[in-house]
């Protein structure tokens, strides 16, 4: 009986352990989540990153990207683009960055997938920002995925 509960608990440990993988977000590069938009017509979202020691990004890692329920709703409806801006940028990324003024600093797009910016109802764009509340950002997936017309 104990080898039984045994089992049990490491099957219920290695399927959760499969599950929180599975809402890992697998980030492109330009150019590669630019031609997979392209080809499956979904949206991008592009983020110029410092990682650790920016609290912008930390903030964006912790209370966005590692949430499950967020994580998983960009793996199945946009093309996720890391841009690291602790290498240096190719020149298809710098040109990316330049048309918004980021002056290498973290920037966050929603592309369309021809590579531009996505607008809200109002005809504002969501483009550089400071820490972004996990439901808002959830509305905000929602929204533009009802809206993108492909």
């Amino acid at each position: 009986m104990k080898k039984l509960q045994a089992i049990s608990i490491i099957i219920v440990m290695v399927m959760s352990s499969i599950a929180s993988a599975s809402t890992e977000i697998k980030w492109f590069s330009l150019k590669d989540g630019m031609e997979k938009s392209k080809a499956e017509k979904k949206p991008m979202i592009v983020d110029f990153f410092y990682g650790k020691g920016c609290p912008r990004c930390e903030i964006l890692q912790k209370t966005v990207y590692e949430n499950p329920s967020i994580s998983k709703k960009i793996m199945d409806d946009f093309i996720p683009i890391m841009i690291d801006l602790t290498k240096k940028l190719t020149h298809e990324e710098e040109s990316l960055g330049n048309q918004y003024d980021f002056k290498n600093d973290c920037l966050l797009l929603f592309l369309d997938h021809n590579g531009n910016v996505i607008k809200e109802h109002g005809g504002k764009r969501l483009c550089f920002i400071e820490a972004v509340d996990p439901d808002w950002f959830m509305k905000y997936l929602d929204m533009i995925k009802a809206d993108y017309k492909k």
